[in-house]
């Protein structure tokens, strides 16, 4: 039963225009059964006989029929399906792939196949024991006999149980015992009711076929029958093939990329160290800015602004020039800047306003503070409100009223080595403020030290409630409404909102307040340290730059180097696609390697770092490598995976199998 046909096959080479032909009109038909020798000297076309009926070779006149069914579109795509279902290729010099076990190497026609891994490795199991070869499986194809590494050649070949098994000079490369090994299991393969097609130009392999067809100079000289074809019993194949899952390109890609460990590991630690340098100074910034960010709230609460009078006349003056103006006008006329009852009322009313605070920020005259022998003078006196935390307060507590917090610059002038023991002392308060009628008065005061804060070597004022001050104001004649108000926000998000609302409240078509927000302060410390932090991670991203020449120029050399197992796996009918699937997945996996690495070392330096400054910062982290820097850099060392392997892979699909199968 005719299976193959070749009607008027001809086929030439061109060097310039000069055409140099190689197959003359040729004219075969091959049956079920048969063992066939294509026999003939080098330079008669045999090799390129053999490509157009393994499908590898598409440029070409004439027709080929398989199974009574003309291949005349010839399209690649069809060419693919051809060779993975029906033609099973033996090549002279074996064509493994090295890094593969003898297993994994019949396993990859068996890859293209509807089979489970399970059903794969039984069949692929099946094969090697056919061959002889089962207690080899393990072996690489370096550690095997030439006659051996033929068989596993022969095992693959019959993987995907192909109608038609060519063989290329198949005993070319083996002694005697080994050359009559091949060809008895060929023999088999052919009494199994296969067509196996040998191509040789020993006219002792051709005898051990059933029919010897001579071939010179690109045209059939004889077609001698010596043997009958095999009897064959048609037997329905017990599964389909297919072209590669995403799977099986993905063990394939990881079982080269381990193979490859050591390149892979340089390139891992170039990717590494520029995705670590990124983080790392992510984290710092993140780290810097918290540290930033923590040193101002501990003194201050962000979520209650400051609110002062707005004296200015001129309305057009923005919030912070009128400020200013406010602030020198608080210590020469404190009744132009007292905040009455009513204005308070109107913050009060405010949405995401939960409370509002009296306050005062005096800078009276002659500040003097006693306590036994130590005595020291001020400039500031402050009313303790939600703007302060309870973090600042290094010993002791708030101030009640008749209490004072001082700073700790004060506390160790007056015992250096016992200045927490000043809590609970009385301090003597002696100062000149300006009272309703534009004259200075004398206050004293006695307050009990209630708890302590760090203080500014350069300046630093007492903390007091606000009725102590009050009732002293009274009591001497000076104004005792505010000169600020504190209200709380019920959320940081509304701050901004709330503060944009008082300073837009009028009175008589004039604006009430002016305001200092905490906001204001971090928000330019934040914006520098943001653009400082982008600017390191980007000249640390140059190095990214580097490692993406890296992985490009080693994947192009992967090509150089896996070309022939490109043409095999063409030849057992992958797909271009498939092919430069299998490349990107590789370099994907080197990418996302590269990159667990680089965060593995960057949480390693985070910890280290951390460590070594804690004690310098209190504890605080000035590294904090972010879950967004972490993903990231997963996502930027996939985009440079992914763009260094599209070229490289490219070429790899591109690449003639023909060629290909013949590199060395």
């Amino acid at each position: 039963m005719t299976i193959l046909e070749l009607k008027n096959i001809k086929k030439s080479y061109f060097l310039g225009k000069e055409e140099f032909p190689v197959l003359k009109g040729l004219n075969l038909s091959f049956g079920k059964g048969d063992f066939v020798s294509i026999l003939g000297e080098s330079g008669g076309g045999k090799s390129t006989l053999m490509n157009i009926i393994g499908g590898l070779d598409r440029k070409y006149d004439g027709e080929v029929i398989v199974n009574g069914t003309k291949q005349a579109d010839k399209k690649e795509k069809s060419m693919d399906e051809y060779r993975r279902d029906t033609v099973g290729f033996i090549f002279q010099s074996f064509n493994l792939v090295s890094y593969l076990s003898v297993l994994d190497n019949v396993m990859i026609s068996l890859k293209m196949t509807n089979l489970s891994h399970k059903e794969q490795l039984v069949k692929a199991e099946a094969l090697l024991k056919q061959v002889g070869l089962l207690e080899h499986k393990k072996k690489n194809p370096n550690q095997l006999s030439g006659g051996q590494k033929q068989r596993v050649a022969i095992a693959r070949a019959l993987a995907n149980d192909p109608d038609i098994i060519i063989a290329d000079e198949p005993t070319g490369a083996l002694d005697s015992q080994n050359t009559n090994d091949v060809l008895e299991i060929l023999s088999t393969i052919a009494k199994s009711g296969k067509t196996v097609i040998v191509v040789t130009h020993s006219q002792d392999v051709a005898n051990h076929g059933t029919r010897i067809v001579h071939l010179a100079d690109g045209q059939v000289t004889s077609d001698e029958r010596i043997k009958p074809s095999y009897e064959t019993i048609e037997k329905a194949r017990e599964f389909k093939t297919k072209s590669l899952s995403f799977g099986a390109k993905s063990r394939m890609a990881w079982q080269h990329f381990l193979h490859n460990w050591k390149q892979n590991l340089m390139i891992m630690i170039g990717v590494a160290i520029g995705l670590f340098s990124v983080m790392f100074f992510l984290g710092l910034g993140n780290g810097a800015k918290g540290y930033m960010n923590k040193m101002v709230t501990d003194l201050a609460n962000p979520n209650v602004p400051m609110v002062m009078k707005r004296v200015t006349a001129d309305e057009n003056k923005k919030n912070d020039e009128a400020y200013m103006e406010t602030t020198r006008l608080m210590t020469q006329n404190s009744a132009k800047t007292a905040i009455s009852d009513t204005l308070v009322d109107k913050v009060k009313k405010l949405d995401h306003v939960k409370k509002v605070e009296k306050a005062f920020d005096v800078t009276p005259a002659d500040l003097t503070v006693s306590l036994d022998k130590t005595k020291e003078p001020f400039t500031e006196i402050q009313t303790w409100t939600g703007v302060n935390t309870d973090s600042s307060i290094l010993v002791g507590q708030k101030p009640s009223e008749g209490e004072v917090v001082v700073p700790d610059t004060f506390a160790k002038k007056w015992d250096k080595k016992n200045w927490k023991k000043i809590v609970g002392q009385t301090l003597h308060l002696e100062y000149q403020m300006i009272n309703k009628n534009g004259a200075p008065v004398t206050i004293t005061q006695d307050v009990k030290v209630s708890g302590i804060t760090k203080g500014n070597p350069a300046q630093s004022p007492l903390t007091m409630h606000f009725k102590t001050l009050q009732k002293a104001f009274a009591a001497n004649g000076i104004v005792t409404e505010p000169n600020f108000i504190v209200p709380t926000v019920d959320d940081s998000h509304n701050v901004d909102s709330v503060v944009k609302k008082i300073q837009n409240l009028k009175t008589d078509g004039k604006k009430d307040f002016v305001t200092f927000s905490l906001g204001t302060v971090l928000k330019p410390i934040n914006n520098i340290t943001s653009i400082v932090t982008i600017v390191l991670a980007l000249v640390a991203g140059i190095s990214l730059l580097v490692s993406l020449m890296m992985i490009i120029a080693t994947t192009y050399m992967s090509v150089a180097e896996r070309t022939k197992e490109i043409g095999i796996l063409r030849a057992l009918g992958a797909r271009k696609g498939d092919i430069r699937l299998l490349f990107v997945i590789e370099t994907v996996i080197l990418g996302l390697a590269s990159a667990i690495l680089g965060i593995m070392v960057a949480f390693m330096g985070e910890v280290a770092v951390n460590s070594g400054v804690s004690d310098l910062l209190d504890k605080f982290h000035i590294i904090q490598i972010s879950s967004g820097a972490v993903i990231g850099s997963v996502i930027i060392a996939i985009v440079i995976a992914l763009f260094a392997s599209l070229m490289p892979a490219g070429k790899a699909a591109r690449l003639n199998p023909i060629e290909a199968l013949s590199n060395d």
